[in-house]
């Protein structure tokens, strides 16, 4: 069956008026809302956790043979993406551009 999306729907919410629609949306100074960026836990702590002598195990590695260090951005790169190599080291593409 062929579905025409370019034509007006009707609904029974088309009735409404916008008063009625207004009266629907919360007041922003009504009551008190919570307001906690939830993606934020930068003040999230663990009740009675002391982690302050947790020491983290990495592995750094030495640079490798095809790789090269930015000057500007100081990011370690593929040398695929060396640009030039300037008067204070090599520049990668993206900071060339």
């Amino acid at each position: 069956m062929a579905t025409d999306y370019d034509a007006p729907r009707k609904t029974e919410d088309d009735s409404e008026s916008i008063e009625a629609l207004k009266e629907r949306v919360p007041d922003k100074t009504s009551g008190a809302i919570d307001v906690e960026d939830a993606d934020n836990p930068s003040g999230f702590e663990l009740p009675g956790a002391d982690l302050s002598d947790v020491e983290l195990d990495v592995v750094v590695l030495p640079p490798q043979e095809d790789e090269f260090t930015c000057s500007n951005c100081f990011l370690v790169k593929h040398r695929s993406q060396l640009d030039h190599d300037g008067g204070s080291g090599p520049i990668c593409r993206e900071c060339a551009a």
